[in-house]
């Protein structure tokens, strides 16, 4: 089987002009697979759009109305940081379609793993209302798909963007049935992402947040990972695992404030990858989300397919300068002690 590689054109007509989340992101991972020739070695396929039934299994039919008439009058903002163009809401049924399709390719069995480059970005998406650049929460619908259509109980969904994913703890604050799992660093928008919120009633203990400070880099992402998300991975037994892939904690990055480095991003993959194989029959999606230095978003895009294909990647941006990093053991004590670890 193979790696697939997810990508439509329509995803660059989400026109958001000068905004930070735009075209030249996805552009600038195309071209760097271009010259890279790792895109020589992916199966490249087309998504469809997804339904409105498969959006309101998560969005209030309200909400998603509202998005709809947005575009259809022209465009505007659902909030100061999330614009809407005449063709975003078509755009961003054609995100969540392609997460839809990167588990149907996975769950089918035609690819052993699946990257997904779409726009706009999805996981601050609530259930109600869009903002920080998200229109729908891509990850959410997928795994409300999967539930439904394929009938698997236990979802991981790993978030290492900067940002916390706070509508994708929204979607499943109350069910057991998918594990939302995070690191990110806090205080940062969009303020939530504290290690006491753990989730409510069945859903207690199933949300799980690994808040960092600025400044944190390759060595503690991987320690967070493989002293929190490996033993509540092997916990959960997760039947399928989900990645809300943002790239925006790379030294280079605008907006984050974090030290990871494509090198970095490569060894979460691999940790990844091995989680999959050991939890869930090696069934892992990557859906992108932040990244907002071209550079450094081509690059680690490039070095996170060159490890799902079994090559070493190489990091044409190198470590950050500053090399020392907070300590964050007693932030990792703290949040296995939260769930029992």
């Amino acid at each position: 089987m193979s790696v697939a590689f997810l990508y439509d054109r329509l995803f660059l007509e989400h026109d958001t002009g000068e905004h930070p989340e735009s075209s030249e992101r996805l552009l600038s991972i195309l071209e760097s697979l271009r010259t890279s020739g790792v895109g020589d070695r992916l199966r490249v396929s087309a998504p469809r759009q997804a339904t409105v039934d498969e959006i309101i299994a998560v969005h209030s039919p309200h909400y998603v109305r509202a998005v709809a008439a947005l575009a259809a009058s022209g465009g505007g903002y659902l909030d100061p940081d999330t614009p809407v163009s005449p063709m975003s809401y078509d755009v961003a049924m054609l995100a969540a379609g392609a997460a839809i399709t990167a588990v149907d390719l996975l769950l089918g069995g035609e690819a052993r793993s699946v990257f997904a480059a779409v726009r706009p970005p999805g996981h601050h998406a609530t259930p109600e209302h869009g903002m920080g650049f998200c229109l729908f929460n891509n990850v959410a619908i997928a795994a409300r798909y999967v539930q439904r259509r394929w009938q698997l109980r236990r979802i991981l969904i790993v978030d290492f963007d900067v940002h916390h994913g706070n509508g994708t703890r929204d979607s499943f604050w109350r069910e057991s049935g998918v594990l939302y799992f995070s690191v990110h660093q806090h205080p940062f928008y969009p303020g939530s992402g504290c290690m006491r919120e753990v989730g409510e009633g069945a859903g207690r203990g199933f949300s799980v947040n690994v808040p960092l400070p600025a400044g944190v880099g390759d060595a503690n992402y991987l320690a967070v990972l493989r002293e929190v998300l490996v033993p509540i991975a092997v916990r959960f037994q997760p039947e399928l695992i989900l990645v809300s892939a943002g790239f925006d904690a790379h030294w280079l990055d605008p907006i984050g404030m974090m030290n990871v480095s494509v090198s970095g991003y490569a060894s979460m993959t691999e940790l990844l990858m091995n989680v999959a194989r050991d939890c869930s029959g090696g069934r892992l999606a990557f859906l992108l989300e932040g990244g907002y230095s071209l550079r450094a978003l081509g690059a680690s895009v490039v070095a996170t397919l060159q490890v799902m294909l079994g090559k070493v990647p190489l990091d044409p941006l190198g470590p950050a300068s500053r090399r020392t990093e907070p300590d964050v053991s007693e932030i990792i004590r703290l949040v296995r002690v939260q769930h029992g670890l």
